[in-house]
């Protein structure tokens, strides 16, 4: 596909230029778990360049499904196009495919040591600090990563926008900094709509494409947009651990990526509306949204096409108004996860940041939207009468800021 096409265009006809070849116009979904063999010889190279990172030779076979699937292929190839990638490698879910480019750039390569910048999804931030795989992390605000490197520095993890408060982090600055260190940009709240990180430097795109991409909440994939020989490495570790996608799931993504661009403008839109409503409400002390801050070095209008769907606020009642906003709620459900045709509401500190340390957790008074396509302004509506039913309960007594039990905070680490 040319450089030159619309990502709209990419979208649609990413990854099917073996269509017209196979005789079908709608996707194929390969299910095959073991493929056959021409011959041991070529049936062993086929195993052996797979196995080691490679793709299936042109007079081989696939062998087995753990190494290679053409319906997972077709999709990595759209991602990789939308994200003006080599190649793209995708992973059983987005903590999966986390955990293959940590270990891809530690252990066997005789780093041992990741600077990671924060906020940062509270997953990546458990994993990194549980010591589970062998690394030691730094962790650091991002003008501090040239401080954080150290000789022994395999790998450079930055979120941005950032989950949950949706800070903004200079990726070209961040890979200067980081030197010959590749740095893995997460770019699931952007999405390769509104963020292109390899364009930027950076070595790596990463996604849980459970989110956006998938878009409908029904499957759970990670997907890395990266160079070939990076792609290797990814594919290797896949290989050998079995984090490899479900056909089923890379199916779902696929078709999910035809309608991406539309669903994110529209996304956006409507959470650029909020956001302005919010500023003026009372309930709300402060709202977390791109664009709102002072941006004196023009961060965002350089390494960003839009500034995205999803909103975090601060509610002046403390815990007790975010508690009582997550239940009042009727169109935006109580849920983890994002990026779905359906908006989402949740409490970062409670869930999905719960296992960061408390002096990297998100304030208790913080909620977390993600921003769906239902009308703006049943949203809004939506959001006024949790808003009145959390202004009740201050009424009746309860006005303070309250901190969250520990078994408030008790909840699931994967959002």
């Amino acid at each position: 596909m040319t450089a030159s096409l619309h990502p709209d265009t990419v979208a649609v006809h990413g990854g099917r230029s073996d269509l017209a070849g196979l005789g079908v116009h709608a996707l194929p979904i390969d299910l095959s778990t073991t493929n056959p063999l021409p011959d041991i010889e070529r049936g062993g190279d086929s195993y052996e360049a797979m196995a080691t990172g490679g793709r299936p030779p042109a007079d081989g076979s696939m062998v087995y499904a753990r190494l290679w699937n053409p319906t997972v292929a077709r999709f990595e190839e759209a991602l990789a196009e939308l994200e003006h990638a080599q190649a793209a490698v995708a992973f059983a879910s987005g903590m999966a495919a986390m955990t293959a480019v940590i270990l891809a750039h530690t252990g066997a390569t005789g780093a041992r040591h990741v600077v990671a910048v924060r906020p940062l999804y509270g997953g990546t931030d458990h994993l990194l600090g549980s010591g589970l795989l062998g690394v030691e992390t730094t962790y650091c605000h991002p003008d501090e990563v040239a401080l954080s490197l150290r000789p022994d520095t395999g790998l450079v993890v930055v979120e941005t926008p950032a989950n949950p408060t949706l800070d903004i982090a200079d990726i070209a600055d961040i890979v200067r900094q980081a030197g010959a260190v590749p740095v893995v940009v997460d770019n699931t709240f952007a999405t390769p709509v509104l963020q292109n990180p390899i364009d930027l430097g950076a070595a790596m795109s990463l996604h849980s494409a459970t989110k956006y991409l998938g878009g409908h909440g029904d499957v759970i994939a990670g997907v890395v947009a990266c160079g070939e020989h990076t792609a290797e490495a990814l594919r290797r570790v896949r290989a050998v651990t079995g984090g490899l996608l479900h056909p089923l799931g890379a199916y779902l993504l696929h078709r999910g990526l035809t309608t991406l661009p539309v669903r994110v403008r529209h996304q956006q839109e409507s959470a650029r509306r909020i956001v302005q409503w919010l500023i003026d409400r009372p309930e709300v002390a402060e709202v977390f949204y791109p664009g709102l801050d002072d941006d004196p070095r023009g961060i965002l209008e350089r390494q960003m096409r839009g500034t995205g769907a999803m909103i975090a606020m601060r509610m002046r009642g403390g815990f007790a108004a975010a508690s009582t906003v997550t239940s009042a709620t009727r169109l935006f459900t109580h849920a983890v996860s994002l990026g779905g045709v359906d908006s989402l509401i949740q409490h970062p500190a409670a869930l999905t940041h719960r296992p960061v340390p408390p002096e990297a957790r998100p304030a208790a008074d913080v909620l977390r939207l993600s921003i769906g396509l239902e009308d703006v302004d049943d949203l809004i509506a939506d959001l006024a009468q949790a808003f009145a039913a959390a202004a009740g309960d201050a009424d009746a007594g309860h006005s303070e800021p309250v901190t969250p039990s520990a078994s408030a905070l008790r909840g699931a680490v994967r959002s």
